[in-house]
């Protein structure tokens, strides 16, 4: 077996199939006919010595050494791609590409990045993917992004965090509601009122319960919401009370009330996120090298916590 004979053409057939998990999907998207791929994919398995895709109950699955030549192949690809940036750097044009995936709370916050950054650098591509934890969490551990943005990065080994913002939390309550005549409000006083929450995993979710728990308190409703402009709305509008970060809650907006909890101050950490065994694009390097360099210039200094300096920020020789 002599790997060196493998064609890029044939690799990129075989990721293609491995991605849409489909030889008719892979066809359509390669101008290929659906016999060709079949071909394609039984030459590659020849040249390997190990079978890579197998049909169980009319589903094709990957197989051991499949999943392993598809991380590899990620990788060959991915310096390809680096290389063609350099050769464009080269002729005098900034080229390159950007992935980031951010959990929701996220874009409030890394656009005002993200715009200077672009003004600065209009030809680099910067695809963004948003979720919520789980999903952001599922594309991490596929390596799919170049930065992950998290508020509790995962506790991988392979996982390279450095934070950059603070995150308080803040209680909001309708304008009319009985709590604002009440002085030196405490979380048990909370507890008899309908609470407005994201999903379960969310971040903010799990640091309230968290906090909960270890005060043996336990709320007395709660109602899930999809997103934090329904919990806004919704707490405006008098349908319960909610905890939200700070970054999410828009200046002058006078549609609720800040409560002041005296016996409770809960706040988490924003957190840039890379992966140690995965290549990281130059534009990705190139954009947390600017927001090193200029977090206290767009973000509110009062919050900014700037430790990307912890990231690697050189690329691997």
């Amino acid at each position: 077996m002599d790997l060196r004979h493998i064609s890029f053409r044939l690799l990129e057939v075989f990721m293609s199939v491995v991605k849409t998990r489909s030889l008719s999907e892979t066809a359509r998207q390669l101008y290929l006919t659906q016999p060709t791929v079949s071909l394609q994919i039984k030459r590659l398995q020849e040249e390997i010595g190990e079978p890579l895709i197998t049909m169980q109950q009319q589903k094709l699955q990957v197989t051991e050494a499949g999943l392993e030549l598809f991380r590899t192949c990620k990788q060959v690809f991915a310096h390809f791609e680096d290389y063609q940036d350099f050769l464009a750097e080269l002729r005098g044009g900034e080229r390159g590409r950007c992935k980031i995936a951010m959990v929701n709370t996220a874009q409030y916050i890394l656009p005002k990045l993200l715009g200077p950054y672009s003004n600065l650098h209009p030809h680099v591509e910067l695809p963004l993917e948003i979720g919520n934890r789980e999903e952001v969490l599922a594309r991490f551990e596929r390596g799919e992004d170049d930065i992950y943005v998290f508020s509790h990065p995962p506790s991988l080994e392979q996982a390279q965090a450095a934070r950059f913002l603070h995150n308080p939390l803040e209680f909001i309550v309708p304008n009319n509601h009985p709590l604002l005549n009440k002085k030196n409000v405490t979380l048990a006083d909370l507890m008899p009122y309908r609470f407005l929450l994201r999903e379960n995993g969310s971040a903010t979710r799990m640091l309230f319960e968290s906090e909960l728990q270890s005060r043996g308190l336990v709320l007395s409703d709660g109602v899930k919401m999809a997103s934090n402009e329904a919990i806004r709305v919704a707490v405006s509008s008098g349908m319960g009370i909610s905890l939200l970060s700070h970054h999410v809650l828009p200046k002058g907006d006078n549609s609720y009330t800040k409560l002041h909890v005296i016996d409770t101050d809960i706040a988490s950490q924003w957190y840039f996120v890379m992966r140690t065994d995965r290549h990281i694009s130059h534009a990705a390097r190139s954009f947390l090298k600017f927001a090193q360099a200029n977090l206290e210039h767009y973000l509110d200094t009062k919050w900014v916590r700037n430790e990307l300096h912890r990231l690697h920020l050189e690329p691997k020789t």
